[in-house]
């Protein structure tokens, strides 16, 4: 069975815009489509609702395919070190997870995906989730169906947000990518945008979606499919 490639970029903000947009722009030259973590808050008070541009940008790209993941909601007000929803109790969880759903509404990105930041997220996040009206849950080594309380294994080979970026460490993602690739099942790829403004983490990522689809992947985005519906007789 060929590979299921679902590749996600992070970090999306008005100073990351453009890498992004570049990388994008790569992606649809080789028909895959991006799965896009959106955070309403980021550091140096960086907010959503204050960057029209960046809005338009992922809703045009939401129009032609992609996938709006969530990725946290203020993660500038979390102390240094510690992803976001790492260690939160479901009730706080579930705070920030209604106040970050109301600002992508409110942006119209609103999306039933999440995904914790660093990929880490405590149980009492995962607790909160399906309460706040999502479906599927994203972690370092998971996907997690919140309604048919189902997870698939599937680990996340990354570049930034949590995950290395030396020269060995792209090495080896390229190697191990190629592997998984060749094995079939969900291949998945993450990088964040800051990342994707240096050469070698780059290079990385398109050669590890390159061999990829050279290896007879197809791209594909985060997603929840529905339950069929119920045929009446």
């Amino acid at each position: 069975m060929n590979a299921e490639l679902i590749v996600s970029v992070s970090g999306i903000r008005d100073t990351t815009r453009d890498t992004a947009m570049g990388f994008a722009e790569e992606m649809d030259r080789r028909g895959v489509p991006l799965s896009l973590l959106v955070a309403p808050r980021l550091k140096g008070k960086y907010r959503l609702v204050d960057d029209p541009a960046t809005q338009a940008w992922l809703r045009g790209r939401r129009a032609r395919g992609d996938a709006i993941v969530l990725h946290g909601y203020d993660q500038a007000a979390t102390k240094r070190r510690r992803a976001e929803f790492a260690t939160l109790p479901e009730h706080e969880a579930r705070l920030r997870l209604t106040a970050a759903d109301r600002v992508l509404e409110q942006v119209d990105l609103r999306t039933r995906l999440f995904a914790a930041p660093r990929w880490d997220a405590s149980t009492g996040a995962l607790d909160a989730l399906p309460d706040a009206g999502f479906r599927l849950a994203l972690g370092r080594s998971w996907i997690l169906d919140l309604e048919r309380n189902t997870a698939q294994k599937s680990w996340v080979y990354g570049i930034g947000e949590g995950f290395r970026a030396e020269p060995w460490w792209c090495r080896a993602l390229v190697l191990g990518a190629a592997r998984a690739a060749r094995r079939g099942g969900v291949l998945r790829l993450a990088v964040s945008a800051a990342q994707l403004a240096r050469s070698g983490p780059r290079q990385a990522i398109l050669d590890a979606v390159d061999l990829a689809l050279f290896h007879g992947a197809s791209g594909q985005t985060y997603r929840w499919e529905p339950f069929a519906a119920l045929r009446v007789a």
